[in-house]
């Protein structure tokens, strides 16, 4: 059976695993010692969908505060190094994810583009037997350029095609749980889902085509549907840009 539906690439933090908390423990973590804080309301209004580097210099300019590379990487390493410790305490797969991806697996090529570091979703994929069902882990540091830039959903398809698949980016769907996610994958020619795991349905439904309260609450037969109704036009993976 020909498929309208040829891939799909998942945003990782907010999508696959309940991670953002624990982003904001780490973040709060290693800023507390500093006499600085970040609340969650400025966390998801400003800073959620940054990697870790874009994070600590939007933090940076927002303040006033001149950090200077060495003391942003370093702050970076603290984070990371905060955040595997905080990570390691349970399991943080939403209800009905793993379930969908293994579907999804079975059905199409699949893949991640994440603002999360590689090695952090590697291990958390490992941990819950899902890593091999992925064609690519695109995570922050696999791109000069991260969210909202395109370059993430970008690489992640270029990587299905060099495994073997030629897939249509407009046949490909992105499903994140952020804005500045969805304008990444809207800007690369993906089309878009959202789960409301961390934004309500109103703030994402203006950015996406369809939106679910989850992946326990999307089907394969709905990504079908709106493949098979082609409202961008067809741009072929043969060529990244």
């Amino acid at each position: 059976m020909t498929r309208a539906l040829e891939a799909i690439v998942f945003d990782f933090d907010g999508v696959i695993v309940d991670s953002e908390r624990l982003h904001l423990t780490a973040y709060q973590d290693v800023l507390r010692p500093r006499n600085l804080e970040l609340d969650q309301q400025a966390y998801y209004a400003h800073y959620l969908g940054y990697d870790d580097l874009g994070v600590f210099r939007r933090y940076a300019h927002d303040r006033g505060l001149l950090w200077d590379d060495a003391e942003v990487k370093e702050l970076c390493r603290a984070k990371a190094a905060r955040f595997e410790e905080l990570s390691s305490r349970g399991d943080m797969v939403f209800p009905g994810a793993a379930r969908f991806i293994r579907q999804a697996a079975a059905a199409v090529p699949i893949a991640i583009a994440s603002g999360a570091l590689t090695h952090e979703i590697d291990e958390i994929l490992e941990k819950v037997g899902l890593r091999e069902l992925f064609v690519a882990v695109v995570g922050a540091d696999q791109c000069t350029r991260t969210k909202p830039s395109p370059d993430p959903y970008l690489e992640a398809v270029h990587r299905i095609h060099s495994s073997g698949t030629e897939v249509d980016r407009a046949q490909t769907v992105a499903i994140e749980d952020s804005v500045w996610g969805l304008v990444s994958a809207r800007t690369a020619g993906l089309r878009t889902v959202a789960v409301s795991n961390t934004y309500t349905h109103n703030e994402l439904t203006p950015h996406a085509e369809l939106v679910v309260s989850g992946l326990d609450q999307l089907t394969l037969e709905a990504l079908e549907r709106l493949c098979s109704n082609l409202g961008l036009s067809s741009v072929r993976t043969q060529e990244r840009s």
